[in-house]
């Protein structure tokens, strides 16, 4: 059984194993940098740990691939009768990250 973790990043919690692609919400740094996880709330596998909150002393490796913007949502507000609407259209930010090793 493969090495799988749990992580708390951008107000998500993200199941990933090692060489797995992963999007999250933006991180500031730049594409080809690593960034580590902290925020480990459970390590799985032959021996499983949960944390109380996280697990101590862990974390998660990973190299930013890219940055990048999802698809657009549109949100049209209208209200019969008056001749009223609105459209706005919003794209959110995401980073896409290759984990690279799970510290336990």
């Amino acid at each position: 059984m493969s090495t799988y973790a749990i992580i708390k990043t951008g107000g998500k919690q993200v199941k990933i194993e090692v060489g797995q692609a992963i999007y999250v919400e933006k991180i500031n740094a730049e594409a080809g940098s690593e960034v580590t996880f902290n925020e480990v709330v459970l390590i799985g596998g032959d021996k499983t740990v949960v944390g109380t909150p996280v697990v101590e002393g862990a974390t998660v490796v990973g190299t930013i691939e890219k940055q990048g913007k999802q698809k657009k949502v549109v949100t049209f507000k209208y209200k019969p009768k008056k001749g009223s609407h609105r459209k706005q259209g919003h794209r959110q930010p995401y980073t896409k990250v290759i984990i690279n090793a799970i510290n336990a």
